[in-house]
């Protein structure tokens, strides 16, 4: 038996796996770039080529998982190399998510372009995506060079984008209720800006299983977790909003 031949296919079969990963990636955070602009535009044909190429992603995932199950199967992978390919599916599984969360922005604005919506709050979703954009790109370097540091700064720029969530939140229940016109178009703003949030986490996970890929453990510390939208509870006096005395009297 040539034992060559079998490792030299087995380290190919691994790097094109690796390299699926990079162009799914890639794919992916060019979604949340063009979802992004197709807002600040209020582009609707872009939006929905957003929604259009979303069948790419979930394509390189298909081939990701038939390639790793394949591995598994046929190769019975120990160690590291087990790591690897088993991380290509939950990572693949992870990028695929955020595509989703992605196409389903790119719907909501959509429909955002035939309603009003507060400007700022879009500005502030801007940041909040070139965020998580920068997380993506990081985390796909992490795992591409095995960095165990750049993994761990990706889990900690989470953060960031949970309280720009918090602000975020505040701010267009703020906007609905000096107006109930602005409902329509805020809501919508309000789920985008928790499907970027959601994006954050994913990618958070992704740069804790590279870091579970290189060395065998999982981080021990616990990632901090800062969104808080789900225990906020406001009233008009909270939100310094003042009843309209114009007609009284």
């Amino acid at each position: 038996m040539n034992t060559d031949h079998i490792v030299s296919s087995f380290d190919n079969a691994l790097n094109k796996n690796e390299s699926l990963i990079l162009e799914m990636g890639g794919q992916v955070e060019q979604q949340l770039a063009l979802a992004t602009r197709a807002l600040q535009k209020e582009d609707a044909k872009l939006s929905k080529k957003v929604v259009t190429n979303h069948n790419r992603i979930s394509a390189i995932e298909a081939e990701i998982n038939a390639s790793a199950i394949q591995l598994l199967a046929l190769r019975h992978p120990v160690a590291v190399d087990l790591r690897n390919v088993v991380m290509s599916l939950r990572i693949a599984g992870h990028l695929e998510r955020i595509g989703q969360y992605t196409k389903n922005m790119a719907r909501r604005t959509h429909t955002i372009t035939k309603a009003d919506a507060f400007t700022g709050s879009i500005d502030t979703l801007a940041r909040m995506s070139d965020l998580v954009q920068s997380m993506i790109r990081s985390a796909l370097d992490a795992y591409n060079n095995r960095d165990v540091e750049i993994a761990e700064d990706v889990r900690g720029e989470d953060e960031s984008v949970d309280q720009m969530h918090n602000t975020l939140f505040r701010e267009l229940l703020t906007y609905m209720m000096e107006d109930p016109r602005n409902i329509s178009g805020s809501m919508h703003l309000l789920f985008i800006a928790k499907n970027i949030e959601r994006m954050g986490d994913h990618t958070a996970e992704i740069a804790q299983e590279v870091i579970f890929m290189v060395t065998g453990n999982w981080p021990t510390d616990k990632r901090a977790k800062g969104d808080k939208t789900s225990r906020m509870i406001f009233s008009p006096e909270d939100l310094d909003i003042r009843p309209d005395t114009k007609d009284q009297g």
